[in-house]
Formats: structure tokens, C-alpha cells, sequence
């Protein structure tokens, strides 16, 4: 199986040279994904729904590529705030608490637009049938 780029079709994309994912063969590499709302182009205020909105994200390139977010193997979180971290995690529980993937926590002093307080980046491995 070829390498394939998954795109949200953002022109941030083309601009900062990314893409939304990278599937090659049974791996799925999805890039940091922030919690933009891509339905009505708009950040949330609030830590909870920028997660799910990353999640949304992450599952949507997932399922372009043919994955699953069962297929999650790792997840890497970055966050602007660690007052934020346990409204973070009790999403991380709704989405994948069944499946635990390996995971890492970071607090981190920004990210690339101050609105933004999570970027989520996870990588997934097929399973076999």
C-alpha cells in the first residue's frame, strides 16, 4: 500500500506544508489537531468542547483513511492550561476509554493561535480482520 495525505481541504494546509493525516500501509499519523469547530468555522471558548471538536476531527481523517478510532494505538495532548486538564481527560474517557492507547500529557506555554488551549495528535494501526 501507497502512502496517502488525508486533507480537511484547509488551505493552511498547502501553506505550512501538513497534512490532517499520513497513512502508510497499517499506520495512520494523524498531525495536531486543534478544536475548531470545522462546521461553522469557529473556536469554542471552553476546553470540553474544543476536545470533542479535536476528537470529531481525528475520527473524521481516521475514517477517510479506512480506520477506526479503535485503531488508536498513541495519543500525544497538548495543553495551554492545567486547570484544564481534568475537563480534558473526562473527554479522553468518553472517547477512548475503552481503548486506551498509549498517552502523553503536556502543558505547554502556547499554541499557535491564543484561543486555542488543546491540540490533540494521535497514531492508529490497523487491526487485522
Amino acid at each position: 500500500m501507497s502512502r496517502r495525505l488525508i486533507s480537511t481541504g484547509s488551505p493552511f494546509e498547502k501553506t505550512a506544508g501538513y497534512s490532517r493525516a499520513v497513512i502508510d500501509g497499517d499506520f495512520a499519523f494523524v498531525a495536531g489537531t486543534t478544536g475548531y469547530d470545522y462546521a461553522t468555522m469557529t473556536m469554542p471558548s471552553d476546553v470540553t468542547s474544543q476536545s470533542r471538536n479535536c476528537f470529531k476531527t481525528i475520527e473524521a481523517a481516521l475514517k477517510e483513511g479506512g480506520f477506526a478510532m479503535a485503531d488508536i494505538v498513541r495519543a500525544t495532548y497538548y495543553l495551554t492550561d492545567a486547570r484544564d486538564v481534568d475537563a480534558h481527560f473526562a473527554v479522553c474517557g468518553e472517547v477512548l476509554g475503552d481503548i486506551r492507547p498509549a498517552a502523553t500529557m503536556l502543558i505547554v506555554a502556547g499554541l499557535y493561535k491564543p484561543e486555542m488551549k488543546v491540540e490533540i495528535e494521535v497514531t492508529a494501526k490497523r487491526r487485522n480482520p
